[in-house]
């Protein structure tokens, strides 16, 4: 009887062993901490290994698809046979990364395989090189695997397997036309996996085009939500939302998290606003660099940064244990964004805390988050000042036992000190200590009440908020100038005289022109006049450093520009060999430099 529901049990598709895996690879899994599969792979693995044919998985972020289509696809490689067999394409760095790590993990115990990333933003003359050794296995970005195939480094002309993995992201992403000119580059006899989380028309399109009677296994969005997570949501105004997270910070010395903002400029000015504050945060969004990015991720891994503060689409692929809040600044359009921003936390077991900022007019998005995906949002209240204190002092007086042991070679200071404050009372030396402490805290802010707690609106409330709002409004400053950002910094390479250099020639205008010239790490700020403002807007449209598109802004307030929302990160724009070295004069330039504002010559 026993032996009989044993068998069973390693019968059943909650058992790796049952979904007719190898024995190298099911020896690699315990050793991974993977034990039980989840429903993708349930219902993905068998079908793969046994059926050479396209397929189309649709699951969310964070439901195990790098194991649903990197095992089959291990047991389908043969490993005697050097060439390329199989494409992974990912949207981004990170990802590219991440899926062929696993790859690589996954085969731990199978001989003679071989898998290699290569993506943007690496050096590209060592991944030519490392491509001309045998690997089964290419895991890549769009752009990068062009830029290697123009460059004949590697050949498409053979592969046996295609993956898409995240392929919405890539659409979302503007690499439609990249996706195009890579699956036109390989064979029509290839066999096309494709997984996503959405099934947009252009999705669709993909299928129609490039895949012949795919199977579809579709996993509902329902069984996903992370149980160890708490859903909080706060209710402030659009005013307050900043205040809502220096109070958070302030409060837990501990808290490490990401917060999701919906723009790239919502997140590097948010950063900016913070890091002068003195507070550890930095940004990750689609205007770094690659090195900028690596910069900020050493940081937050290394608890250097206690908040991370990215886009949706820049945090694909980042993979950090230990975060204990994931904030939303703004609420997500689509389910699977609210499911893949929360799962950042809570993972290994763990609990944590995802936690939206929303004002009133949240509160029918938030119903439809909480019906859909069947989870209870729990409204908290953002913390007062003093409660704050309160709480970090009893934190801080909590820990003072712990120190209460003086080393002995410090004997002869503590009799100095005793001595010294004989004549002060117990009462006395504590307020003492007490001052001293609230004053390293420097919570100088009001105490005040910022939770909207809803009820009647005066007409001088209502006043005070029109003034508030129109103070965040982009505006022209009183002296007749206009201030811009520019997404390129010190990591850049750049100095002020470099970036003056740089304006000065791609807009025509003079060196005398550009004034209040600020210069971070990642990005910097200028002034000009009113009546030159024409050589700036837009007139930046395709150009760029090092392959990043380069991006100017009138007030970091402002909202995108419209082109670069049409257009991408530069796509459509110059040739490659037209591209900025930093700094350096390109082939499209303009030709002379004069002060009328207009420009000196086209784009070419």
């Amino acid at each position: 009887m026993s032996t009989f529901a044993s068998y069973s049990k390693r019968n059943t598709l909650s058992d790796f062993s049952s979904l007719g895996l190898s024995d190298d690879i099911l020896k690699a899994l315990p050793e991974l901490g993977i034990e039980t599969p989840t429903e993708i792979q349930q219902k993905t693995i068998p079908y793969l290994i046994e059926n050479q044919s396209d397929f189309i998985g649709l699951a969310q972020t964070g439901t195990g698809k790098t194991a649903a289509f990197g095992l089959p696809l291990l047991e389908n490689i043969d490993a005697d046979s050097p060439h390329v067999q199989a494409l992974v394409l990912a949207p981004t760095r990170e990802l590219c990364q991440q899926i062929e790590n696993q790859l690589k993990l996954f085969s731990k115990y199978q001989k003679g395989i071989k898998s290699l990333a290569v993506f943007g933003g690496a050096n590209i003359v060592g991944q030519i090189k490392d491509l001309k050794k045998p690997h089964q296995v290419v895991v890549a970005t769009p752009g990068r695997l062009i830029d290697l195939a123009n460059r004949k480094a590697i050949k498409l002309d053979q592969i046996e397997y295609l993956i898409l993995d995240e392929a919405d992201e890539m659409l979302n992403m503007g690499f439609k036309e990249e996706l195009d000119k890579i699956l036109s580059f390989t064979p029509d006899f290839k066999i096309t996996w494709l997984f996503s989380a959405t099934m947009p028309n252009e999705i669709k399109r993909i299928v129609k085009e490039y895949m012949v009677d795919p199977k579809e296994v579709r996993i509902s969005a329902k069984n996903i939500v992370n149980t160890n997570i708490a859903h909080q949501y706060v209710v402030v105004k659009s005013t307050d939302k900043k205040e809502v997270l220096r109070r958070y910070l302030d409060s837990d010395g501990g808290l490490k998290g990401i917060l999701f903002t919906r723009t790239k400029i919502d997140a590097q000015k948010l950063s900016d606003d913070l890091g002068r504050e003195g507070y550890r945060v930095d940004s990750l969004h689609g205007d770094l660099s690659q090195n900028q990015r690596d910069r900020v991720m050493g940081k937050f891994k290394s608890n250097a940064l206690q908040l991370l503060i990215a886009t949706d689409v820049a945090a694909r692929g980042i993979d950090v244990d230990n975060l204990t809040h994931v904030f939303h600044y703004a609420l997500p359009d689509q389910l699977e964004y609210y499911t893949h921003r929360s799962g950042r936390t809570a993972r290994g077991g763990k609990s944590g805390i995802s936690l939206a900022i929303t004002t009133k007019r949240d509160s029918r998005r938030l119903g439809f988050l909480a019906k859909d995906l069947k989870i209870s949002f729990e409204k908290v209240d953002v913390p007062t000042t003093t409660e704050i204190v309160s709480q970090r002092l009893k934190r801080w007086t909590d820990t003072l036992p712990e120190s209460a042991d003086l080393q002995e070679e410090h004997a002869p200071e503590l009799a100095t000190a005793v001595e010294s404050l004989e004549a002060y009372s117990k009462e006395e030396l504590i307020k003492i200590l007490i001052d001293g402490q609230l004053d390293q805290m420097n919570l100088n802010r009001k105490n005040e009440d910022i939770n909207d707690h809803g009820g009647a609106t005066t007409k001088a409330s209502s006043k005070k908020k029109k003034e508030q709002d129109d103070s965040e409004r982009p505006r022209r400053n009183e002296d007749g100038h206009y201030r811009y950002y520019i997404n390129v910094g010190r990591m850049d390479g750049a100095s002020p005289s470099d970036l003056v250099e740089f304006l000065v020639h791609e807009s025509g205008l003079l060196k005398r022109d550009f004034t209040d010239v600020i210069l971070n790490d990642t990005h910097s700020f200028f002034q000009i006049k009113q009546e030159h403002a024409s050589a700036i807007d837009g007139n930046f449209d395709n150009l760029e450093i090092e392959g990043r598109a380069v991006r100017i802004d009138r007030d970091p307030d402002g909202k995108e520009r419209r082109s670069e929302r049409k257009g991408g990160k530069g796509r459509g724009g110059r040739s490659r060999n037209d591209r900025h070295k930093p700094y350096g004069r390109s082939s499209g330039g303009r030709s002379g430099k004069g002060h009328s504002g207009g420009r000196k010559g086209r784009r070419r």
